[in-house]
């Protein structure tokens, strides 16, 4: 046999098991398993794209989505609504935050993204690939719910809407 042709079973292989394992999954229709959760968070620092330091330590106290994007990847443009809605929500009492990292864009792309779709909390924009690799992203959108105390409280792969987020959220708060 081939190596190439070996090689396309062993990858198809490993793609039908990952699909089983996402397909039996009942931890809920986007979210994952994963040995992070209840852990602390991985750093996240950087540069965002207003050219502002920001920390995830920084925001002990509060709940952060922290949000793997690219503003071309068609379902992150179809969560982004989702994602502006639940940061609305919960701007007055402060008690989640947003933070979007993005994944191999510019930053003209990002800043010409959010200006046409709104969405006022930090993107950071710069050395991303090291965060997403510390993180455990594969691929985008993935987001990562972290709790006050700066452990993480759950992980999405993929789009997810407003309702999924507060389910989630009052899910890690223990259903208050």
């Amino acid at each position: 046999m081939s190596p190439v042709r070996s090689a396309a079973i062993v990858v198809g292989l490993v793609v039908a098991v990952l699909v089983g394992v996402m397909a039996t999954s009942d931890s809920g229709p986007n979210r994952i398993s994963t040995h992070m959760v209840g852990q602390p968070a991985p750093p996240l620092v950087g540069t965002t794209i207003d050219g502002e330091q920001w920390d995830l330590d920084a925001q002990r106290g509060r709940w952060v989505l922290v949000n793997f994007f690219s503003t071309t990847c068609v379902p992150c443009i179809v969560e982004h609504p989702e994602l502006v809605a639940f940061a609305e929500a919960h701007a007055d009492a402060d008690d989640a935050r947003v933070v979007s990292v993005a994944f191999d864009d510019s930053a003209a792309a990002i800043e010409k993204f959010f200006r046409e779709r709104g969405g006022g909390w930090p993107v950071l924009a710069t050395r991303t690939g090291y965060i997403a690799v510390d993180w455990g992203v594969v691929a985008v959108p993935e987001s990562y719910l972290v709790s006050p105390s700066g452990h993480v409280a759950a992980k999405v792969v993929g789009g997810i809407e407003l309702a999924e987020l507060e389910a989630l959220l009052d899910e890690a708060r223990g259903g208050a």
